[in-house]
């Protein structure tokens, strides 16, 4: 079929009601700049899950990252999207405004040149992210074993997929089928989610970036999902490939191990993070136990949103006192969140 057929399709189903799941932060932001949902069918529902690595990452790793700004010789160091992002009583920026010390880098190996030019101050990295970040992380530190940097640390809230899928699908989240994360997939290969369309008897397809890709695996999904095909389909094969990359998966298992971590809203979920193994502890900046999330405004749905329970109009904040202006929740602070994305619409 061409695309116009596949887009007629889509748009013109009238069948049982499908709830279709995209869990990658640059799958929302490509979904609502292409207006991806202005052509399905109201019978095919489109959701954005837990793909945001901001989104997720819980009050206590923010209020973390607050109380090192404000040592003395300390430097906390974060990508941008981070620095509005709510804790139980402030953001980084916010912090920054009482004298906290941050700095804004385009990507991680930039603390390299500040720990040299400065060797008596700590540099705290903000290590967020999922599998697609996480190798750049360890290549931070090959660097800095290598250059003998002992004033880096990572204060990590890493995250790994097939957790918090399967605590989606564990706690009612109604989800039909999955677009599987692009990003993550061309780190991972397509066959790391087999074992969890196997699990749940769920289909997950996965997608590139631009309209006509969205299209095509929303599309392909959504014939998987008719057909009750619960395999994983790789519709990006572009950039991805069917199994892991070996050097990637070394160099993993080389500084991190699993552990049992915080998501925003969704609170600990077993075996979902990586954490600096014992080993590389000195390297740490206190990583363990960030498992509190003490929403700053009570009314805030990012939780419920994250899990497909509610859609961002539902929230009382949202479009009032909630905007990229002035975030309520982290869901509304990055331009992958799902609530930014929607006020932009």
């Amino acid at each position: 079929m061409e695309l116009p057929q596949l887009i007629d399709f889509l748009r013109d189903y009238d069948g049982k009601k499908i709830r279709l799941m995209e869990v990658c932060g640059s799958h929302t932001h490509a979904i609502a700049t292409h207006g991806i949902r202005d052509i399905l069918s109201p019978q095919i529902e489109l959701l954005s899950g837990p793909g945001c690595p901001v989104c997720v990452t819980p009050t206590a790793y923010i209020d973390k990252l607050i109380e090192h700004s404000l040592q003395p010789d300390t430097t906390v160091v974060t990508f941008g999207d981070l620095l509005r992002v709510p804790g139980s009583k402030e953001s980084l920026n916010e912090a920054k405004g009482r004298g906290g010390s941050v700095e804004m880098v385009y990507s991680p190996m930039d603390v390299l040149a500040l720990a040299k030019d400065n060797p008596y101050r700590k540099y705290v990295f903000a290590a967020v992210g999922f599998e697609t970040t996480a190798p750049v992380y360890t290549l931070l530190l090959d660097n800095a074993i290598a250059q003998g940097r002992d004033n880096i640390q990572l204060l990590t809230a890493l995250k790994t997929m097939p957790g918090a899928i399967s605590y989606l699908c564990d706690n009612g989240a109604e989800i039909d089928g999955f677009i599987a994360p692009g990003h993550v997939c061309a780190v991972t290969g397509a066959d790391y989610f087999n074992e969890l369309a196997e699990k749940y008897q769920i289909p997950f397809a996965v997608s590139g970036f631009a309209a006509k890709e969205l299209v095509i695996a929303i599309y392909g999904l959504t014939q998987m999902v008719l057909n009750k095909e619960n395999t994983v389909k790789n519709f990006y094969t572009s950039v991805v490939a069917q199994d892991k990359n070996p050097i990637i998966e070394n160099q993993l298992e080389k500084y991190f191990e699993p552990a049992d971590v915080a998501w925003r809203g969704m609170g600990i979920i077993p075996k979902s993070g990586l954490l600096l193994k014992e080993e590389y502890k000195q390297f740490d900046a206190g990583s363990k136990g960030l498992d509190v999330d003490n929403k700053k405004n009570k009314a805030c749905k990012c939780g419920e949103i994250l899990m497909g329970k509610a859609k961002p109009a539902d929230c009382p904040l949202f479009g009032k006192v909630c905007t990229p202006m002035s975030p309520q929740g982290a869901c509304m602070v990055s331009e992958e969140g799902s609530c930014f994305n929607a006020w932009r619409r």
